[in-house]
């Protein structure tokens, strides 16, 4: 058994992380990776409260095993008049064309970690707590230490990784540019330049006295053995368990990830305004990040109700490796990735 820095801190039994992916991150599937010994998750920015408490509760009710929630940290934006105006008039055609009428008035969805938020995680208790996008306000940070949670926070650079450490994280989640979903950058754009895991991972060790987990382009126990070897303490996995049994994914995305080669993918602000990486389908090619994140999403989110084009519309988030993903129930993936990293370790000797 793999035995790590983060192993020990999380007390998990194998260094696997699953990516805390909205939707697609069930309970069901939260459970059995850390019923194999991994750490499940749950996407939880995009839960209300109530049914992150049920949800939570549901993985308790599975597996007595360690598991984590996930939250996003960001300002809300502000959208004027003005920039609304021209959002609904970039999407108008698209609209009419999809026999939707005139696009809906731009809102900012309250998906923030906000102090209801705050109020539910403290309720739920779970072992460990990640953020996405920075780290909450202080007097947050410090209710949630205060309760005992092991602290995890995305870094997509050196300077990035250093100022989560300064502010109180356990744990850096060094997400490099291949990883499918929303890009963690706060204190860069994101999609400028970024920088791959290979190189992002060893920079990261070296500048930071806390555990590291590597993320972004994982998906077997070969990588799982290189991030080992590049200094990191474990590997946050999503795509590789997309095609799980146990996700949440619709038919028609499980259907798109079967033929996903390593180019199938983009880096795009489409769907919510903020650089996230997916499959490409119309949703990606034909439409720009008009207004900021997290506002770009209610001009988005009608056009995947609509029934048709099935899948153009669908943010359909994956990383570079879906090629490697195996069809196969999530804890034998947890099981199988860990015993090859252990494999491919002891052949290089």
């Amino acid at each position: 058994m793999l035995r790590t820095s983060v192993t020990e801190l999380l007390g998990i039994e194998r260094p696997i992380l699953q990516a805390p992916m909205a939707s697609a991150a069930t309970p069901e599937l939260a459970a059995a990776v850390s019923g194999a010994g991994g750490l499940g998750a749950l996407g939880s920015a995009m839960l209300s409260p109530d049914e992150l408490r049920r949800q939570a509760a549901e993985v308790r009710e599975r597996t007595d095993r360690p598991f984590q929630l996930n939250f996003f940290c960001h300002e809300p934006p502000e959208v004027g008049g003005d920039m609304a105006a021209r959002a609904r008039e970039y999407f108008a055609p698209l609209y009419d064309e999809l026999g939707l009428g005139d696009p809906p008035e731009v809102g900012t969805p309250p998906i923030h970690f906000d102090a209801a938020r705050l109020e539910a995680l403290l309720d739920i208790r779970p072992p460990v707590v990640s953020f996405h996008f920075g780290l909450p306000p202080r007097d947050a940070l410090e209710a949630v230490r205060d309760a005992g949670l092991t602290v995890l926070a995305s870094a997509t650079t050196v300077a990035e990784a250093e100022h989560l450490v300064e502010h109180g994280a356990d744990a850096v989640v060094a997400q490099g540019a291949e990883a499918g979903g929303h890009r963690g950058s706060f204190l860069v754009d994101g999609d400028d330049g970024p920088v791959g895991t290979l190189a992002l991972v060893p920079q990261v060790v070296d500048a930071v006295d806390v555990p590291v987990i590597a993320a972004g382009g994982i998906a077997d126990g070969r990588g799982l053995a290189a991030a080992l070897a590049l200094g990191a303490g474990a590997a946050q996995i999503g795509t590789a368990f997309l095609v799980c049994p146990e996700s949440g994914i619709s038919a028609t995305y499980r259907e798109a990830l079967r033929g996903a080669g390593a180019d199938a993918t983009v880096i795009t602000r489409s769907v919510s305004g903020r650089p996230a990486r997916a499959l490409k389908n119309r949703l990606t090619s034909e439409l720009s990040g008009v207004l900021p994140y997290p506002a770009q999403l209610s001009l988005v989110i009608p056009l995947r109700a609509t029934g048709v084009h099935e899948g153009d519309f669908e943010s359909m988030w994956s990383g570079q490796g879906a090629a490697l993903a195996r069809e196969a129930p999530a804890a034998e993936v947890v099981e199988e990735i860990s015993s090859d990293a252990e494999r491919v370790a002891g052949s290089l000797g």
